[in-house]
């Protein structure tokens, strides 16, 4: 096997700033900030705008949008298709 080939592979922190929440998992990111982990260790962070814990879908606070309003206009201006024929 080709040595030096794959990026290094190793714990990383993810941090979404604006909900307060942050992750520890791994990946090949790097990062030049740290920060000391529950378990007394540090490890680099990276900040994320958008998280689990910040992204609307997940929150409960995202839209819902009126499909079915805009079905029944497109058939006001332009007719129901006429079906068996």
């Amino acid at each position: 096997m080709k040595k030096n080939l794959h990026p290094a592979y190793r714990p990383v922190v993810f941090r979404d700033p604006s909900a307060g929440f942050a992750f520890l998992t791994r990946s090949t990111l790097t990062a030049d900030r740290t920060i000391e982990w529950q378990d007394g260790r540090t490890y680099p962070v990276i900040d994320v705008d958008v998280s689990s814990a910040s992204h609307p879908f997940y929150t409960g606070r995202g839209r819902i949008l009126d499909t079915a309003g805009r079905v029944e206009r497109f058939n006001q201006r332009y007719g129901s298709p006429a079906r068996g024929e």
